[in-house]
């Protein structure tokens, strides 16, 4: 059933900005909610975390539209009975946007580790769109880390799904005029002239939807509201480095090498879109790769943005995996 969806301002009055401590790496209650270094405030929208379950359903943010990108696919989970998070790291969606902060995946991680932690989310289901997929395989190695230590792995990571990510350091094919432009001066200029136009805006956005979809001036326009709120436009070019962190780091998160060590205890799947302008190589290397192990691997229709364009097939897709692990 056809159901309408959340504009950016529904969709941030739904969940709060929580005070994190960056530096202690760290959700602060309320009543520790005082000015200090290091203290900033972070967007996060739990759903049903009425329900008595340690095992959540964990949605990471993708690049630029943050949370709100899935939106779409809230709406249509909205019956799962399962606790749910979204969150904005530090620079996107409802989320603070200093300045001189140190942007990178492994702040991104620490973020969500210290969400996990404030909720007491004991394992989860995670679920990434685009860069996420850099922090999810820090979060796993972390989690192999921890174990071949002998150390308290807090939150247990059970099942992974990767939507239109990086997998592979060797199989970035982002074209020249988007995130390589971004991260230098003339990107970063780009970015805040964004932030004041709509029409540089949607010039910037619009390749991210595949020449198939009929994007609207409405969507156009609630993403907007979603990526500069707070002066946010300009995080597009503080962020843009994660390809060269994922080269720099190329043997750590290196999506083969985790499946092999994680194989029997966490579930990996992976997505990729037909008309993906951004990651198309990413997917063919998962199955070149992953294939002979039976990892799965799905194709759906659409460009980058699959959230936006076909978020009935990845709700589907969660519910399934979400079913599956239930049986387990």
């Amino acid at each position: 059933m056809e159901t309408s969806n959340f504009t950016a301002k529904e969709w941030f009055e739904k969940g709060q900005r929580i005070p994190y401590n960056h530096q202690e790496n760290r959700i602060l209650s309320n009543y520790e909610k005082q000015p200090s270094q290091g203290i900033i405030e972070v967007f996060q929208l739990n759903v049903n975390k009425q329900l008595t379950s340690e095992n959540w359903l964990t949605m990471l943010p993708g690049f630029p539209d943050g949370s709100f990108g899935w939106s779409k696919v809230e709406n249509q989970l909205k019956d799962l009975e399962m606790p749910r998070m979204y969150l904005d790291y530090v620079g996107q969606g409802d989320s603070d946007k200093p300045e001189d902060y140190p942007y990178s995946t492994i702040e991104r991680a620490n973020q969500v580790e210290a969400h996990w932690q404030a909720q007491q989310i004991k394992s989860t289901f995670l679920v990434t769109f685009d860069y996420s997929s850099l922090v999810a395989m820090e979060l796993l190695n972390r989690q192999i880390e921890r174990v071949e230590k002998g150390e308290n792995n807090f939150t247990k990571i059970h099942t992974v799904l990767m939507i239109n990510g990086g997998l592979f350091a060797d199989a970035h094919s982002h074209p020249l005029m988007t995130t390589p432009l971004l991260k230098t001066k003339f990107g970063k200029m780009g970015t805040r002239l964004a932030q004041k136009s709509h029409f540089a805006f949607n010039m910037m956005m619009k390749g991210l939807w595949s020449k198939q979809y009929d994007v609207t001036k409405q969507e156009l326009n609630e993403v907007f509201d979603a990526i500069t709120r707070r002066n946010g436009a300009v995080f597009m070019s503080n962020a843009a480095g994660f390809v060269d962190e994922h080269q720099k780091n190329a043997k750590r998160w290196d999506l083969k090498r985790l499946f092999l060590k994680l194989g029997d205890d966490v579930s990996f799947h992976i997505v990729g879109s037909e008309k993906d302008q951004f990651e198309p190589k990413q997917i063919t290397k998962a199955k070149e790769r992953l294939g002979e192990y039976g990892v799965d691997i799905r194709m759906v229709p659409g460009g980058h943005l699959t959230t936006s364009e076909h978020p009935d097939l990845l709700t589907k897709i969660i519910l399934e995996l979400n079913t599956k692990t239930q049986e387990l």
